[in-house]
């Protein structure tokens, strides 16, 4: 029997290409055998299942056949850093090269990845209305924000600059990371300099060199007419500013919208309740009901049943991408009266003799 390439990454069948990726990366760098407690046939085997499972063609074999039937595969070595044979295993060098410079800081003459400063999550509480016309909120936020005595640099002002002796000015060093899988040289960003190329004699005392300092700051958020609750609002630029100069990360807000006993939300449409008596039920009548727009009067036919519904277009919840709104709808409930009085239950009597 075939190996199981999703027992081997620890997934299950019919996991996402997100998700057999993610499973890779954490088992490549768990076993990678320049790491201490490496395991290079453990390795070999996750590379393995990978090469197949991340494969459309050769996933949708193997998921048929518990196989695959490219045998051949394109000629040795680098081949254009296409891929490689070793040992019967299919290497994609794209993949590889990612994963080492994730791990060990490579590129594939790219250069590392931009830093940035890290991401916030904030859950934001507002009213039902609020969620229905939008609002506009201020949030408090303790986070780190660049500093103003270098204006985010970690330089000082006037600071003399000498060239990085690292980079020689370039920004940019050249490395050899040896492998199992060979020997790769890859450019990436001088971790001197930072990539600038070029250092300061001094580091501003403010922020110890790093941009940043940790400080209150107010961040105000338009929240979007038609939010509704569990949804999340990505604001770009306002969470951790990154060191040195570095992009700031986002601020995500996780909306919770507080329950209003007047209304029930569907989508786009609110319901609420309206308790009419036995009588207006039968005769008809106009009842003031609250809308989302304030309080209107709304007509009941006669003969109404309880639990019908009255729909009053347009003054339901305005759609979040798009114009228009939802509806309303008023659900009638006729209360019967638990007392009568004499005359009430004669006036009954008489409307059952007819058959009402």
């Amino acid at each position: 029997m075939g190996k199981d390439y999703y027992q081997i990454l620890g997934i299950v069948k019919g996991a996402s290409d997100e998700e057999i990726k993610k499973a890779f990366r954490v088992l490549a760098h768990k076993y990678h055998p320049d790491k201490e407690g490496g395991d290079e046939a453990k390795f070999k085997e996750i590379n393995e299942a990978y090469q197949v499972l991340s494969n459309p063609q050769k996933k949708a074999q193997y998921d048929q056949f518990g196989q695959t039937f490219d045998q051949g595969g394109g000629p040795g070595g680098f081949g254009g850093f296409g891929g490689f044979q070793n040992g019967g295993v299919n290497f994609d060098m794209g993949d590889i090269s990612e994963m080492f410079g994730d791990m060990f800081g490579m590129g594939s003459g790219r250069g590392r990845r931009q830093s940035r400063g890290n991401d916030i999550e904030v859950n934001a509480q507002i009213g039902f209305v609020e969620a229905a016309f939008g609002a506009e909120k201020t949030f408090e936020l303790y986070k780190p924000v660049a500093c103003a005595a270098c204006s985010g640099t970690g330089i000082p002002p006037g600071a003399k600059m000498s060239t990085c002796k690292r980079c020689e000015g370039k920004g940019r060093i050249r490395q050899i990371q040896r492998t199992m899988l060979g020997s790769f040289e890859s450019v990436v960003t001088c971790n001197e300099c930072q990539g600038a190329g070029n250092i300061p004699e001094s580091r501003c005392k403010e922020c110890a060199g790093e941009g940043v300092k940790r400080e209150k700051s107010s961040v105000t958020v338009k929240i979007p007419a038609g939010i509704d609750d569990g949804e999340t609002i990505r604001v770009q630029g306002q969470g951790e500013a990154g060191v040195r100069g570095t992009p700031s990360g986002d601020l995500y807000l996780h909306i919770r919208v507080k329950s209003d006993p007047r209304f029930e939300r569907d989508g786009f449409d609110v319901y609420s309740n309206l308790e009419v008596g036995f009588a207006d039920a039968a005769l008809g009548t106009t009842k003031p009901i609250e809308t989302l727009d304030g309080e209107l009067d709304v007509k009941i036919p006669s003969g109404v049943q309880s639990g019908e519904e009255i729909r009053l277009k347009g003054r339901g919840v305005p759609h979040l991408r798009g114009s228009g709104r939802g509806d309303h709808y008023v659900r009638v409930i006729v209360k019967t009266p638990k007392h009568l009085s004499r005359k009430a239950k004669q006036l009954l009597e008489e409307l059952k003799d007819e058959g009402a």
